[in-house]
């Protein structure tokens, strides 16, 4: 087989060279061509001579080629994957930054919330261009998969505005369904068959059984409370599966942003979450895990180039979603996965232009959901608040309304349950100017916005949250990398 591969915001490099090797363990795929495409050229060049060596090592006849001109490289393509952050880490830091002043404290902030609604008004006009040049350059019928946060609204964006074939994809179910597999002593996960359905970072396991024996409510809980890490790392996500009858997918500090009830108080805070790694709860902690890993990986670059020259291990496929799903399409190799895409009747308490994550399968003849779940009513409540603020989210980032963005903000859950209308109106106005350069749609707005600001009353703080730790050096990961492999 040959076709073409568009990968943009392939300056991901860690993710990206996953993506490369996934695709390469389908024997059908060594003739197929990736064109890379970042807004970083020192990015690209990285990550073309990471994949040119694995090429070389592996004696494959794959070409990839890299460019900054985007639209070059969706030119012909059959598939465009995206893993685009807008505005990097830069951006990043001031939706962590900004909220803190008002007394939000996000660990990730990159779905819902303050920092991801914003994250969403960066994203979206990016998206529609991506879709756009799709719709001109790209192979006829093109498949757009989306990996980029925040997961729902952009999918959202780019099948309702962008009018383009596309499907989000997650890894949160996996990811999920490990634990649940190991806190029940399964050899493997592949022993546990599973339901798992809602939005993107709200999905809930309604349906377990291992080895065709169906798992309840009081022997999961049994198993997590008796496991000696899972215990400790994922409390909050115990209490909500005593409470709510089902395991979410969501890791302990993603799913503690997403709900009124465990970050809406600094105390509660520090009692819901665990320290041990950065996304049990930790206050920004995604932000400082990526600023680390970008200074690793700089560093260490050589490493990583000399690792490309091993062969490619088949057995070591990764469970992302993306190479299994183009395996299918193109030999007809079924493949069953969990897909966000719009509702329209796949899960029956949740509104139809809503995108949802539910369980599908794919041969040639495309992405097949399975149709007609009913999620039990507390699941469905909560993704219903979620959706709500991404219906508005989408609308505001299109129209670039900031009275829309304001409200959207306004009901998120936990803003809603920490700030003010006063202080979620003088929030926004700040992220709004701060990000500019990055939200052309609300060019318009900002002088007001500045004019409010500077003769606004609302009192903010300066605070780093109610668990912050501060980035490590390059000195200091290699102390405790070389720490750890001792101890193993």
């Amino acid at each position: 087989m040959s076709f073409k591969i568009a990968i943009i915001g392939a300056g991901s490099v860690g993710f990206t060279k996953k993506l490369f090797t996934d695709i390469l363990c389908v024997p059908e795929f060594k003739d197929i061509e990736f064109a890379l495409t970042d807004v970083s050229e020192h990015n690209l060049g990285m990550i073309k001579a990471i994949l040119d060596r694995i090429v070389e090592a592996n004696g494959l006849p794959t070409r990839v080629t890299a460019t900054t001109d985007r639209r070059k490289a969706i030119e012909g393509a059959r598939y465009i994957i995206s893993c685009v952050r807008v505005g990097g880490l830069e951006a990043y830091a001031d939706d962590i930054r900004i909220p803190l002043k008002y007394g939000i404290d996000q660990c990730v902030g990159d779905t819902i919330c303050a920092g991801g609604i914003l994250y969403g008004q960066r994203n979206i006009p990016v998206i529609l261009d991506f879709c756009r040049d799709i719709r001109e350059v790209a192979e006829t019928n093109a498949k757009f998969l989306n990996y980029a946060n925040p997961m729902a609204m952009n999918t959202w964006a780019a099948i309702e505005y962008g009018k383009v074939d596309t499907v989000g994809l997650c890894h949160g179910v996996q990811h999920g369904a490990e634990q649940i597999a190991a806190v029940l002593g399964a050899k493997s996960p592949r022993e546990l068959d599973y339901v798992c359905s809602g939005i993107n970072h709200q999905t809930w396991f309604i349906e377990l059984r291992l080895n065709g024996r169906e798992i309840g409510k009081d022997e999961l809980i049994a198993a997590f409370e008796a496991h000696p890490v899972y215990s400790k790392q994922e409390k909050l996500r115990i209490d909500v599966l005593k409470r709510f009858g089902v395991y979410s997918t969501e890791s302990n500090g993603h799913l503690s942003e997403y709900l009124p009830w465990y970050r809406k108080r600094p105390d509660e805070i520090t009692r819901w979450i665990d320290m041990s790694d950065w996304i049990h709860g930790e206050t920004g902690g995604y932000l400082r895990y990526s600023t680390e890993t970008r200074n690793w990986f700089e560093t260490e670059y050589p490493q990583f180039l000399e690792a490309a020259s091993k062969p490619i291990d088949a057995s070591k496929r990764s469970n992302e979603h993306a190479s299994h799903i183009l395996e299918a399409l193109e030999t007809n190799r079924v493949y069953r996965g969990h897909f966000n895409v719009k509702n329209n009747g796949v899960i029956t308490n949740l509104p139809q232009d809503a995108v949802i994550e539910s369980p599908g399968f794919v041969d040639r003849f495309g992405i097949n959901m399975a149709a007609g779940i009913t999620l039990p009513e507390a699941c469905a409540a909560t993704c219903m608040a979620s959706i709500n603020v991404q219906r508005m989210s989408v609308h505001a980032a299109i129209s670039g309304d900031i009275d829309l963005l304001k409200l959207a903000v306004l009901h998120d859950p936990l803003v809603g349950a920490v700030s003010t209308p006063e202080e979620v109106w003088q929030m926004v106005d700040e992220m709004v100017v701060a990000q500019a350069q990055w939200l052309p749609q609300y060019a318009h707005a900002v002088p007001a916005a500045k004019e409010r600001l500077s003769k606004s009353t609302v009192k903010t703080r300066e605070w780093a949250g109610a668990a912050r730790r501060n980035v490590r050096s390059i000195e200091e990961l290699r102390a405790e990398k070389a720490a750890l492999k001792q101890a193993g």
